[in-house]
């Protein structure tokens, strides 16, 4: 027995605009894109590279492995982007006397200097997204992407991207 299905039929239709995952992922593609002029007109970096900068600045001496695994980036990805960084002199690379295979990472002075003149910049883009909710709802609607994040780790705990 065949069953036919209209494609306009409520069970089987997904309106990828109504997708929660689907939106989440565009929200964060343009809040991104976004926050990325902050960082790319007036230093030249690309989104991977300033999250580094970033990591580096909460989290002084990090792994590329931590890195990726810290901003849900692909190895490959962070490495081209240390790579780069470390070219301009934003970033060094030292010696991980524990395991020789990897390298710990720091932000050069110069890199500092980049993470601390973005920093005030990123709060007030931060301060006018959020603009569009009165003090009640921000703070609800940060509740509600932690208590949304701590759900989704356990349906798809972190991982290594490369394992």
């Amino acid at each position: 027995m065949s069953v036919s299905v209209a494609a306009n039929d409520s069970r089987v239709l997904l309106r990828l605009e109504e997708f929660l995952p689907y939106r989440l992922v565009i929200l964060s593609a343009r809040t991104s894109n976004a926050v990325a002029r902050i960082y790319a007109e007036r230093f030249q970096l690309t989104i991977p590279q300033w999250r580094i900068i970033a990591t580096l600045g909460q989290y002084p001496v990090c792994t590329g492995r931590d890195i990726a695994l810290h901003g849900m980036m692909h190895k490959s990805t962070v490495s081209r982007a240390v790579a780069a960084l470390v070219k301009r002199g934003l970033l060094r690379k030292e010696p991980n006397a524990y395991d020789m295979r990897e390298e710990h990472l720091r932000l050069t002075d110069e890199g500092r200097a980049i993470y601390e003149a973005v920093v005030p910049q990123a709060r007030a883009f931060e301060e006018e997204i959020t603009a569009a909710f009165d003090p009640a709802e921000r703070k609800e609607f940060i509740r509600l992407i932690e208590k949304l994040d701590a759900h989704t780790r356990k349906l798809a705990p972190d991982h290594d991207p490369d394992a």
